[in-house]
């Protein structure tokens, strides 16, 4: 889990490589619950949660220019 601190110390460039990771995760996380294999099913709240904090700290950055 990311914590909104770490994020804003990353780059805009970084950020939406993160994004990109996270959404690729989330992408094989709903697979594998389609398909019965995903242990926890927790784990899709909290990608999604990171993704929600990723955008946010990407569009205070955006904003503050």
């Amino acid at each position: 889990m990311s914590k909104a601190e770490e994020l804003r110390a990353l780059g805009t460039d970084e950020l939406t490589e993160k994004l990109g990771q996270l959404k690729k995760t989330l992408m094989q996380h709903r697979f594998q619950a389609k398909t019965g294999k995903l242990e926890t099913k927790s784990a899709i709240k909290i990608i999604k949660h990171d993704i929600a904090r990723t955008l946010t700290v990407m569009n205070e950055k955006k904003n503050q220019k």
